[in-house]
């Protein structure tokens, strides 16, 4: 039954939920939680911190989802930008027993989250994250759980059935996640060089061979037809390069620091050293277009 089967995939996420995260990253996550108060369902924990446990001298990453905008925010403004063009990006910076720990976090709604996850989002940029590892934290309920735990299954079946859709033949679990994740790199702008959809595959092998015939199982029972994968393909990259354009804008005013992190972001994932001068930080909508184009000559972005 397609239903048991889901379940079966929800559960591997509820099992992966109950491991224990370091302390400076829930300290990090309940303050960043309680800035938006009751409109929290829960704090997701991912990205390469996660991955390589390592987190002195990084930037967590954070996704924050919440009831509805109007809820999570008091500036009408900054509700409706999150609505129009999600997420919002906001940077956060705490000092845990003399460490100052750096967190970079989104703000998504729950109903955001769930379109985001699922097969009828064009955009990659929800589902291909949250089908790697995540840590849900700080969540309001046990039904907030369920929901989100939900939403995260849906993820990796929208990154399989999106892929196996153009390349029918990737039954393997090595070809189905490094193809899927070389994919959807390819469809954001992106800093990291080449063969990085191996390198997130490699450092969590163990846990993505056994999440594959979870979600092949859920797909065979789903039994949904893409009659134009390669048109569908060539959509996502035009949807996510320009989309990610207009987030990096946007970020610029939203995100305090938006061009330093931005600076550090792509020196650390390309090697291009970027000069940041003060008019930047005075005018960021306008820096953040004119770096862009500088970037992509100089191919810091992909």
């Amino acid at each position: 039954m397609l239903t048991t089967a889901k379940e079966n995939l929800e559960q591997f996420i509820h099992a992966e939920w109950r491991r224990e995260v370091p302390e400076a990253v829930s300290i990090a996550a309940k303050k960043i939680a309680d800035k938006y108060g009751d409109a929290v369902c829960g704090v997701l924990f991912y990205g390469s911190c996660l991955r390589t446990g390592e987190i002195e001298d990084k930037i967590l990453d954070f996704y924050v989802i919440v009831e509805t905008y109007k809820a999570a925010y008091a500036s009408r403004a900054l509700a409706v930008a999150n609505s129009v063009l999600p997420p919002n990006v906001f940077y956060h910076e705490i000092n845990v027993d003399g460490v100052v720990v750096r967190s970079k976090y989104a703000v998504l709604s729950l109903a955001d989250l769930e379109y985001r996850a699922s097969s009828s989002c064009l955009n990659v940029s929800v589902w291909a994250r949250f089908c790697q590892p995540c840590m849900l934290l700080n969540e309001k309920d046990h039904s907030a759980r369920v929901e989100i735990a939900r939403h995260v299954a849906s993820s990796v079946t929208t990154m399989l059935g999106n892929f196996l859709a153009l390349r029918p033949e990737a039954r393997s679990s090595n070809l189905a996640w490094i193809g899927a994740f070389e994919q959807t790199y390819a469809s954001e702008l992106r800093s990291e060089g080449s063969g990085k959809g191996e390198e997130i595959y490699r450092l969590d092998q163990q846990r993505y061979d056994r999440l594959t015939p979870l979600a092949f199982t859920v797909l065979e029972k789903e039994q949904k037809v893409d009659k134009w994968p390669k048109a569908n393909w060539l959509l996502r990259r035009w949807n996510g390069k320009t989309v990610s354009f207009l987030r990096l804008v946007k970020a610029s005013v939203t995100f305090d620091g938006g061009i330093d992190y931005l600076a550090w972001k792509i020196r650390r994932h390309s090697g291009v050293e970027i000069e940041i001068v003060d008019w930047m930080r005075r005018y960021p909508v306008i820096a953040g277009i004119v770096l862009f184009w500088r970037l992509r000559k100089r191919g810091a972005f992909k």
